[in-house]
């Protein structure tokens, strides 16, 4: 079984504040790109600009930590400025501490049900 951990991120993009997602993007994809255990890191948006996703995938929940505290560190802040939350979905298996950190954002937890990734 998979120890990967991914998620998706729904967000809308506060008016006004498409342009300072797009910038904040670039600087969120280039500091991920460098973190270990990042196998996928991937940005969606609508084509009026409003709706943006986000999907995330980890070597581990070890991975998946070391982004959420870079995360932390260096982008909540802005991010949050510019987008509002309108779910968040976890899959796999994250562990305690992953769960923990995630759990404070309302995420739904599902668990491999059937399947394969290559």
């Amino acid at each position: 079984m998979s120890c990967t951990v991914s998620w998706n991120l729904q967000l809308t993009v506060r008016d006004g504040r498409l342009d300072s997602l797009k910038s904040l993007m670039q600087e969120m994809v280039e500091s991920t790109k460098a973190e270990p255990g990042t196998l996928a890191y991937e940005w969606f948006l609508s084509e009026d600009g409003t709706i943006c996703h986000l999907y995330e995938r980890y070597a581990d929940a070890e991975a998946a930590m070391i982004h959420i505290g870079t995360f932390g560190a260096k982008f909540m802040g802005r991010f949050m400025e510019c987008t509002e939350q309108t779910a968040l979905h976890v899959y796999g298996d994250p562990g305690d501490q992953v769960r923990g950190a995630m759990s404070g954002f309302g995420a739904v937890f599902l668990r491999s049900f059937g399947g394969f990734a290559r």
